[in-house]
């Protein structure tokens, strides 16, 4: 794959582009990407034009990705999803803390067993922002889908459905703590599957220490696991995903498998976001399933407006 345009017209992002892909043209807006006839688009834009941009790109014969969230509702992601069938090109959606390195872990944890019959799935991701941002992601409303439930959300909502099935039920808890947002910025959901496990999601800004990013209980021992995937700070340090240090996890990070009687340290499973990419090459050129099924994402969105729904009325909401 090549990196050939990146649309901005912000000038420190241009000079970015230059410094980090000296051989990637910048451009002012979609037309003029799609001008370039590229083979794929990736959607990374305010979340409230992720349909708008995808179907545009769909209509101009590219394949797209979509970052998460998917579209601010399920009917426009199903709408994009017919959309794509009928233009025989791939759709798929960036849902890339499938390939977290602890949410790796889990699944590695989860096939050996040793946990025995899981009862309650807990998942964090938790910050300390305690001073609104004026941008969108603070500021915004229902339609920009702005907040914390899409934003954090539709991750914890996502591994928990990859991790445990489809969903019965969802309680949630929905707040705009900080002064001067109309975003949620601190928020509970409650996910009961179809299978019995139950799922309790948490995602703040306002998390001074924030609690273990998973815990696991099953009927014969726990997985307990503090930190957050190193990719992200990866990239910020200069790495790259081929580099033999990437997502790998220092020991002090490492989660443990424990029982009443013994604690056994987990080595983490190293990160691997290349492999969405990996996926999405298999998909153009030899027809593989998508690296995420976008109709994954639309469970996520129905499960994000039942949260919602909960929230307002206080409410379990059955699916």
């Amino acid at each position: 794959m090549r990196l050939d345009a990146v649309v901005t017209a912000n000038p420190e992002r241009r000079q970015q582009v230059q410094a980090d892909h000296p051989d990637t043209a910048t451009v002012d807006d979609l037309d003029a990407l799609l001008a370039r006839k590229p083979d794929l688009v990736v959607v990374a834009t305010p979340n409230r034009a992720h349909a708008e941009v995808a179907a545009a790109a769909l209509d101009a014969g590219c394949h797209v990705v979509v970052d998460k969230p998917f579209t601010p509702t399920a009917e426009q992601g199903r709408a994009l999803i017919d959309h794509a069938a009928n233009k025989g090109l791939l759709l798929t959606v960036f849902h890339n803390r499938r390939w977290d390195s602890d949410m790796r872990t889990v699944r590695a944890v989860l096939e050996t067993g040793d946990l025995g019959e899981v009862h309650r799935f807990e998942s964090r991701m938790e910050r300390w922002s305690p001073e609104a941002k004026p941008t969108w992601r603070d500021s915004g409303g229902a339609e920009d889908a702005a907040g914390l439930l899409y934003d954090l959300g539709s991750h914890l909502i996502d591994q928990a459905l990859v991790l445990f099935g489809p969903v019965a039920s969802v309680y949630a808890e929905v707040d705009a703590l900080r002064e001067g947002v109309r975003a949620d910025d601190d928020t509970f959901v409650s996910l009961t599957h179809t299978s019995g496990v139950r799922s309790h999601l948490w995602m703040s800004k306002l998390a001074a220490r924030p609690g273990p990013r998973f815990r696991v209980l099953g009927n014969k021992a726990v997985f307990t696991k503090y930190g957050i995937d190193p990719q992200e700070d990866d990239l910020r340090a200069g790495k790259r995903p081929v580099d033999d240090t990437w997502g790998r996890e220092i020991e002090l990070e490492w989660g443990d498998l424990s029982t009443a009687d013994d604690v056994e340290t987990v080595p983490t499973e190293p990160g691997n976001y290349l492999a969405f990419y990996d996926g999405v090459v298999k998909s153009v050129t030899k027809g593989a399933a998508p690296p995420v099924d976008p109709a994954d994402a639309v469970n996520g969105l129905e499960i994000i407006a039942a949260a919602q729904r909960s929230a307002a009325n206080q409410t379990v909401e059955r699916l």
